[in-house]
């Protein structure tokens, strides 16, 4: 099955809203949706796909939140990471999953190199195409945008209590996150903010690696921790403070 060529298609694999491409600014949700279409079967019991590992509980409401209040151009995914993890090299060896935080995915056991072709043609690339969309039209509209890419993660991990409320993870280009970090830190609710926590960033072949270090482009990605946005009163909450602590930042690049 090819995927639709209309991205406003229910069924095509990327949702784009377009937003004001001259704003500076480019978002991405990698893990937007748990969705997986019916002809893919995985395997997979229905209570996992409530789960961080089918997607990024929240984090598509905070970007559309976020692209709503900055009038920024916002691509989101529609098909669960459990498919195909757009925020992974080509050659990433989790770019499918075969088990994932003790799941495991009978679907994606056997994948071979042309079922793995398959779906990078089917979800993978039309992601990578509309944010190469979006970005060539910022720069069409004289304005080489940022790139933000927004996840969440878990409150836990083996057992542990992770501490932060959000972070921001970068690679070696911190012209974004730094200044990010220490907005967010001066926050009056007091944030517990990580820097390059709770992962680091830098992977080879991610989102930002491929669409915004390889175009020298300022960039940032952004985790919020799951319980704080699991319902839309938090996901607008922390869109707002996004869009308050982004706002400066980015006319100070203008």
């Amino acid at each position: 099955m090819t995927a639709p060529a209309d991205p406003a298609a229910p069924c095509h694999p990327v949702e784009i809203l377009p937003g004001d491409p001259a704003c500076g600014l480019v978002l991405a949700c990698d893990h937007a949706s748990n969705h997986v279409p019916p002809d893919i079967d995985l395997g997979v019991a229905e209570a996992e796909f409530g789960r961080h590992i089918a997607y990024d509980i929240g984090a598509a409401g905070v970007t559309r939140g976020l692209a709503a209040l900055l009038g920024a151009p916002a691509i989101l995914t529609r098909f669960s990471r459990l498919i195909i993890d757009p925020n992974r090299g080509r050659e990433d060896p989790t770019l499918v999953m075969r088990l994932s935080d003790g799941a495991v995915v009978p679907g994606n056991a056997r994948i071979d190199a042309a079922g793995k072709a398959a779906r990078l043609a089917r979800f993978y690339e039309p992601f990578d195409r509309a944010i190469d969309g979006a970005v060539a039209a910022a720069e069409a509209a004289g304005s080489p945008p940022a790139i933000v890419t927004i996840h969440s993660f878990t409150p836990y991990w083996r057992g542990v209590a992770r501490p932060w409320q959000v972070g921001i993870l970068y690679d070696r280009d911190e012209r974004l996150s730094r200044p990010l970090i220490a907005a967010l830190a001066a926050d009056p609710a007091g944030l517990t903010v990580g820097d390059n926590e709770p992962y680091g960033g830098g992977l080879p072949g991610d989102t930002i690696d491929r669409h915004a270090t390889a175009r020298g482009l300022p960039n940032a990605l952004v985790e919020i921790r799951q319980d704080l946005i699991a319902g839309a009163e938090g996901q607008a909450e922390w869109a707002e403070r996004f869009a308050r602590v982004l706002r400066p930042l980015l006319a100070g690049r203008a």
